[in-house]
């Protein structure tokens, strides 16, 4: 026996998986996946995971294997807040998808933390999902991309991840907040103001330049005063919607960039005892059910979450099935239902926006 073939060896103890991936330097999953001849695994990475084994003298479970041959047909689904009716709305069309297929969806919520993230996401890898629908956090974690290199289909779905080549699925974001601010433009307003969430987010960020390019266009200022960035969550909408209401001159419109951040600024008008629209109009992203129940109806950016689920979900299963294919970006339209609550009077309107594939 060579000296290196005695070093690998454990004589204490049977060899583990675990081992494998130390020896081959990749993750269990990846070792996982090509032993039990995975696609996804492609040379000369499989040769030296088979080298490592060897050397050890791995012998698979073959009750372990059939647990993992099953875990393979899982589809992990990782949101930043499950609370958000647009992530279960999306979530719910993701199941309608897996529901007609033999594959089960493993879902997790990381809370908007990144450290939860990145638990979350050893929590997957261990597990042996065969894929990864995923929205990231403003800093996304570095197992992305270990999982990218390590052969997982990945799809990032709401928020890009520039570094990585996933598949992605995302919505018109830029044209609807642009349609949206020049909605109240066109009804005479000229203090406008955005209740946005942090821009590191691709959708914050395309949300803010929608409203900023419908501005410029009707030759409004920008004014620092009227745009504040909080968390994506109602309670920072409405310290949010307090501070633009203490300013000497308030603004007599908000477009309010997530439907959270819409329902925190509703409260803190209706605190205030403000009539809507006559004193102050408002505009959310992201139509709800209850938009229509409230009083005035709300005027909003309706975005297709459960079409942004499920195109996610086909995207995943067909790179599974043919991981060469090539990058798909896919980005789907949005649209302004103008109801009442932005000084509109007369019947629903829909305004499409151009959708881009």
């Amino acid at each position: 026996m060579r000296e290196s073939d005695k070093a690998a060896k454990s004589p204490s103890s049977v060899p583990t998986v675990k081992e494998v991936a130390r020896q081959a330097g990749v993750s269990t999953a990846t070792v996982s996946r090509a032993l039990s001849g995975s696609a996804g695994v492609r040379e000369p990475l499989r040769s030296r995971i088979f080298e490592a084994a060897r050397l050890l003298s791995y012998r698979p479970n073959r009750a372990a294997r059939d647990l993992r041959v099953r875990s393979s047909r899982a589809v992990g689904v990782l949101i930043p807040d499950i609370e958000n009716p647009f992530f279960t709305s999306l979530v719910c069309g993701i199941e309608d998808v897996l529901g007609k297929t033999d594959y089960s969806l493993l879902l997790a919520s990381y809370n908007e933390d990144p450290e939860q993230e990145t638990r979350r996401l050893e929590v997957f890898r261990a597990e042996g999902v065969c894929g990864l629908i995923f929205a990231a956090s403003r800093t996304p974690s570095r197992i992305y991309s270990e999982l990218e290199r390590d052969g997982l289909t990945l799809v990032a779905v709401s928020r890009s991840v520039p570094r990585l080549r996933a598949d992605e699925v995302t919505v018109a974001s830029r044209e609807g907040a642009y349609v949206a601010t020049s909605h109240l433009i066109r009804l005479g307003h000229k203090r406008i103001a955005l209740i946005n969430g942090q821009t590191v987010f691709p959708t914050a960020r395309d949300r803010e330049t929608g409203y900023e390019d419908a501005l410029r266009e009707a030759g409004i200022n920008l004014k620092d005063e009227l745009l504040v960035h909080c968390a994506f969550k109602q309670a920072a909408g409405h310290a949010a919607m307090q501070q633009l209401l203490k300013l000497a001159k308030p603004p007599t419109a908000i477009f309010a960039a997530s439907n959270l951040l819409t329902l925190g600024a509703l409260q803190a008008i209706h605190e205030r005892n403000l009539a809507i629209p006559s004193q102050v109009a408002i505009v959310g992203f992201d139509d709800m059910p209850w938009a229509m129940s409230l009083r005035p109806p709300l005027t909003t950016v309706a975005q297709p979450a459960f079409e942004a689920g499920r195109t996610a979900a086909e995207l995943l299963l067909a790179r599974v099935r043919e991981p060469s294919l090539p990058r798909r970006q896919v980005v789907l339209e949005t649209r302004l239902i103008v109801r009442s609550s932005c000084g509109f009077e007369g019947a629903q309107e829909d305004v499409a926006l151009r959708q881009k594939r």
